[in-house]
Order: structure tokens, then C-alpha cells, then sequence
């Protein structure tokens, strides 16, 4: 705590007077562009890593950024929170992008190559069983991640799955079908401070380095009429 309240006073001190305009806008709503979903573990600091302001992210962090699929229905068949998130997010903020992004030496995913059981904790062992379909794709020898530790490879493998998740909401659905939504998949390697980027073309991650940027950003211009539309 000492930590955060010396952080806290010297946010007031020297950062604070440079964002106070910013903070007077965001008082009257919020308008981000993208849905961030990735793990609660600390070293995954999205706003650090993409270099965001305040007001640019819609975030959603649980343990193994995991997304619970929906029923035929479209209810969640878990915890309500992820399933609120995407809902809220997607229908009522001006939201063009879901990324979903997992990174190296996740506990999780080390907690589900061994079996998902963790004693003393039932309700982060009910929380991992949404990890099993990534652990089967990893049974099946993917060949994503190969040359990676297992974990890492369940990691990326997770990723996927989560995005395959998010396909079983409607509003998903509605808006990929609709052309005003896109899906990412990122994977942070916190040793080497890099981002990947899921490359469908390739089957597999790839480092997000000055030409993948520029490769990225390109395609992200060349968008659909009904993407543009909802700006």
C-alpha cells in the first residue's frame, strides 16, 4: 500500500495537470474503441503495453483471460461478469475491436496442464474447467506454439479457444456477420517485453515488430463501409 499511496501522490503531482482535460471530458462518458480482455496477473499491464490513455480501453481481466461460452441463448454458462462486459461494451459503446490476449508463465494454464485441481480453492478450480477445450486442442498436437514450454503453448492455444468463445454470443455474432467487429488474438511474452499477434494465414503467433505493425495498421485501413459507418 505504501507503494500506491506514494504512486497515487505523485500522479497528483506531476501527472495529473497534463491529463486534467482529459479527465473533464471523460467525466461526460466514455467512448473507447476497443474491448481488451487478458489475465489478472500483474505483469500484464494492457495500457502500458499499447500506450493508451484513459478512455481508451473497455478492459476486462479475470485469471486465464477466460471468456465462459454462451448457451444457444446467449447466457452465459458461468459467472455473469465477462458475459455483462461483452454485452454492455458491444452494444452500448462505440466498440470496433475484441482483443484477447494471454502471455507466458501463466499460472493459470500451469494450473490446468496439471490438472486443474488446486486445494483450498474451489471457486478457481470451477473457473479453470473453461480451460479444458484448450487443453484438448493441446492434446491434439497443434502445431501452434511448437518449441514453446507447454504452458505457453496451452497459453496461445487459450487464446484461440477464448476467441471461439466469444462467437457463441449473439451480439458477437450479430456484429462479425454485420461487418462492424473485429476479433484479435495477442499473446505477451513478458520475458522478451513482446507482443504477438495471431496470424490466421499462418496458423500460428507472430511479433508484433515494426513491419508486422505497419503490415497490421495497413490492413486495419482498408476496413468495410459498415465498419466505418458506425465511427
Amino acid at each position: 500500500m505504501k507503494k500506491l499511496i506514494r504512486g497515487l501522490l505523485d500522479f497528483r503531482r506531476h501527472t495529473l495537470p497534463s491529463y486534467r482535460a482529459t479527465f473533464a471530458r471523460l467525466a461526460k462518458g466514455q467512448s473507447p474503441d476497443c474491448l481488451f480482455i487478458s489475465c489478472s496477473d500483474s505483469r500484464v499491464v494492457p495500457n502500458l503495453l499499447v500506450s493508451t490513455d484513459p478512455g481508451d480501453l473497455f478492459t476486462v481481466r479475470n485469471v486465464g483471460n477466460l471468456v465462459p461460452p454462451a448457451t444457444l441463448d446467449g447466457q452465459s454458462t458461468a459467472d455473469r461478469s465477462e458475459a455483462a462486459a461483452i454485452e454492455f461494451s458491444l452494444g452500448f459503446l462505440p466498440i470496433e475491436d475484441v482483443v484477447v490476449c494471454g502471455h507466458s508463465s501463466c499460472g493459470a494454464m500451469k494450473a490446468i496442464l496439471a490438472g486443474g485441481a488446486v486445494d483450498g480453492a474451489p471457486n478457481l478450480v470451477q473457473w479453470l474447467a473453461h480451460g479444458a477445450p484448450s487443453f484438448k486442442a493441446l492434446q491434439q498436437n497443434t502445431q501452434v506454439g511448437v518449441g514453446l514450454p507447454d504452458a505457453d503453448r496451452l497459453s496461445q492455444l487459450n487464446v484461440l479457444e477464448q476467441l471461439e468463445h466469444l462467437k457463441t454470443y449473439p451480439i458477437v455474432r450479430e456484429r462479425l456477420a454485420a461487418g462492424t467487429l473485429r476479433l484479435h488474438g495477442w499473446w505477451f511474452d513478458i520475458g522478451a517485453a513482446q507482443v504477438h499477434a495471431y496470424r490466421a494465414d499462418l496458423g500460428r503467433f507472430v511479433p508484433i515488430d515494426e513491419t508486422e505493425g505497419e503490415r497490421l495498421l495497413t490492413e486495419l485501413t482498408v476496413e468495410p463501409p459498415a465498419l466505418r459507418a458506425v465511427q
